[in-house]
């Protein structure tokens, strides 16, 4: 039985009684426990740089150059956390019920009133810490509205946030590195982790297995290495880059979470992925990546296709009287803003009925004629501006929307050479994010003792769906304010724990499964590349396990994944060697892990006979077409425990909602 280890008592009580009643480690035993932390981007650095502070020796990988290279650098949007400031009726228990709602309830409620609790945290020591967030004239600090909600929470920094917020976390970071409490390894991959049973007086092996440290490569030697720790945490990110085509940066991998996964961490919820509205659409073959463009440009912009099917005409040319507004049609209440899973599925909707617009006809228009207008007036009205002609009032507003997403324009118009306030933007659904990751405990900590995960690299917060501007606020949230406390709950038992020796046998039997794998790789001198695998494997899963899924193909998909993983293991050519930098073996190694990822996707889609948030079954929908939910048998926690190749035991974990009672989803 799974024991999710959530307080008893009030649920907004929970925390702050926890809290009060966890162990504590004190500051002379806090020096002679070592913490490993996998991944540097907010969870990682966050978590590092809040460990290191409190005293204990940390060790921090990340296989990038630098920790500042982290996917987290890529957030645009913002960041949410409920201050009030806007004094629009905002509050802890809002952002707790939206994000409880905008998961379709699939989210543990103890979790997501937690997140909602620190948010406000988060934004003071972002400030304390000189993060340049958006600021008003008078120079309080700025807010906009995101997706699912209906007040402005969303604390930004132009549409850079991530990117802020990282350097935040990076210079804390590198503070505790120069002051000795945290060791860095760049350029480090986690290859495997390592299990290790507690010894009684008498030498005999006791009770369950602990991990104990990890083996790692050094990517530009190629040399193994081993490192202890009384504990270990994965903050690695999601896996959307199962799909090959995601707005993910190249790198970002399951690799981490996939190896603690196959020794014996549970992986919750795999097939919840979130399709982002708002990205450049596909443009060719020849793409490796996407790219997003924020949700706060749905603030301002009105997304439209034309009344017409297969209307060729150039958007500009088409009056206002012959455009669908579909989402302030079907949404009035929410509008351009519905949650991220609804306003996907509404774009591929009309875009499969024939209303798509471009070449590729796999596109909506996202226009900021409207916005441009609107803010030309309001600053005509300020300056003292009688009857402005058209041309002033366009000349003022463009200066408001350059100053509020100027970035984010030139950005579009770099890569599909259109000019943005001038034409629509062309936007299409594409992989963002990952709601789904290793099963965690109130405290964080997987089904393996002592190993943790933190931010995208858990299932925790969000159920089905992802709100907006809630992923920096997770990641900084449990690295920040959550694994400070609940760490020390588990290591206030480690302190009489020596460092163990890295000649131990579970070590060296860790490294040479490691060595024999990549070996085997490096063996198969097969004749197809890496990418052409990875590739083949994404059109799978975004065809069959995508933004809509049925029983059939997702029958066919694990079919088909399981032929691809048999033809990678015989047929793959990686170039190079193992002893020196090899980028191909570095892909080889995450694309094998994505395989096998991409069958327990596929599985669970299968077992999950309903539809929520961003997983969509076909045969489960409401007359109108949204998802229809299937509490009596589903509203559960898939956790699925590793048995061997192509085989899982599922491990549900029922959730009891005492304060957000399910109800079916309405944004309109």
């Amino acid at each position: 039985m799974l024991n999710s280890k959530i307080p008893a008592g009030q649920l907004d009580l929970k925390w702050t009684d926890y809290k009060g009643h966890c162990k504590l480690v004190n500051p002379a035993n806090k020096r002679k426990l070592e913490v490993i932390i996998v991944g540097t981007g907010l969870a990682g650095a966050s978590a590092a740089a809040s460990l290191g502070e409190l005293g204990y020796k940390v060790k921090a990988f990340c296989f990038q150059d630098s920790p500042r290279r982290a996917h987290s650098i890529a957030a645009q949007g913002g960041i949410n956390a409920a201050k009030n400031y806007q004094n629009d009726g905002d509050s802890v228990f809002r952002l707790f019920y939206d994000t409880i709602k905008g998961g379709d309830y699939r989210a543990r409620e103890a979790n997501v009133h937690r997140l909602a609790e620190v948010s406000a945290n988060i934004i003071d020591q972002c400030v304390a810490q000189g993060v340049p967030l958006a600021r008003e004239y008078g120079g309080l600090l700025s807010n906009r509205s995101f997706g699912g909600t209906q007040v402005q929470r969303t604390f930004y920094a132009a549409g850079q946030t991530g990117q802020q917020l990282l350097i935040g976390a990076y210079q804390a970071l590198e503070r505790q590195v120069a002051l000795g409490n945290v060791t860095m390894y760049t350029r480090h991959e986690m290859l495997d982790v390592v299990l290790i049973k507690d010894k009684d007086k008498a030498g005999n092996e006791v009770g369950e297995a602990k991990c104990r440290g990890i083996v790692v490569r050094n990517l530009i030697t190629g040399e193994l290495e081993r490192h202890f720790g009384h504990a270990v945490l994965l903050c690695s990110g999601g896996y959307g880059n199962v799909f090959y085509l995601s707005t993910n940066a190249m790198g970002s991998n399951v690799t981490a979470a996939w190896k603690a996964h196959r020794k014996g961490a549970y992986f919750g919820n795999p097939c919840y992925t979130q399709i982002h509205p708002t990205c450049i659409p596909v443009s060719g073959d020849h793409q490796s990546k996407l790219t997003l463009m924020s949700e706060s440009l749905r603030n301002d912009g009105r997304i439209w296709v034309p009344k017409k099917q297969g209307d060729n005409r150039k958007p500009n040319e088409i009056p206002e009287e012959e455009r669908d507004y579909y989402l302030e049609r079907r949404y009035p209440a929410f509008g351009n803003l519905v949650p991220r899973d609804v306003a996907s599925r509404a774009a591929k909707e009309r875009c499969d009925a024939g209303y798509g617009v471009g070449s590729s006809k796999q596109a909506v228009y996202l226009d900021y004629a409207n916005a441009i207008e609107r803010y030309g007036k309001i600053e005509c009205g300020k300056l003292g501006i009688s009857n402005p002609s058209a041309e002033v009032i366009r000349k003022h507003g463009l200066d408001v929307v350059k100053e509020k997403y100027g970035n984010l324009f030139d950005m579009y118009e770099k890569i599909t050479g259109e000019n943005p306030y001038e034409v629509p933007m062309r936007i299409y659904p594409a992989v963002h994010y990952t709601m789904g990751g290793l099963w965690v405990d109130y405290e964080l900590m997987t089904t393996v003792p002592g190993l943790y995960a933190l931010g995208e690299a858990n299932f925790s917060d969000h159920g089905a769906n992802r709100l907006g501007a809630s992923a920096l606020m997770q990641g900084l949230a449990d690295g920040y304010f959550v694994i400070p406390y609940t760490i020390g709950n588990y290591l206030a038992d480690e302190i009489s724990t020596k460092a163990i020796s890295l000649d131990h046998p579970e070590f060296v039997k860790t490294e040479k499964d490691v060595r024999d794998r990549i070996e085997k790789l490096m063996n198969i001198k097969g004749s197809q590349s890496v990418e052409s695998f990875h590739k083949r494997l994404g059109k799978i899963m975004w065809d069959k396990c995508g933004m809509a899924r049925n029983e059939k193909g997702l029958q066919e998909a694990i079919v088909e994944i399981q032929q691809l993983k048999k033809e990678f293991w015989s047929d793959v050519r990686i170039p190079g060697g193992i002893s020196e930098m090899n980028p191909e073996l570095d892909k080889a190694n995450r694309v094998a892990d994505f395989i096998e990822l991409g069958e327990l996707m596929c599985k669970d889609a299968l077992n999950r006979k309903e539809s929520c948030g961003g997983h969509f079954r076909e045969e489960s929908q409401t007359d109108e077409g949204e998802a229809a939910r299937n509490d009596a048998q589903f509203s559960y926690v898939s956790a699925w425990e590793f048995k061997g190749e192509s085989d899982w035991q599922l491990h549900p974990e029922a959730l009891n909602f005492e304060v957000a009672k399910p109800t079916q989803r309405s944004y309109k």
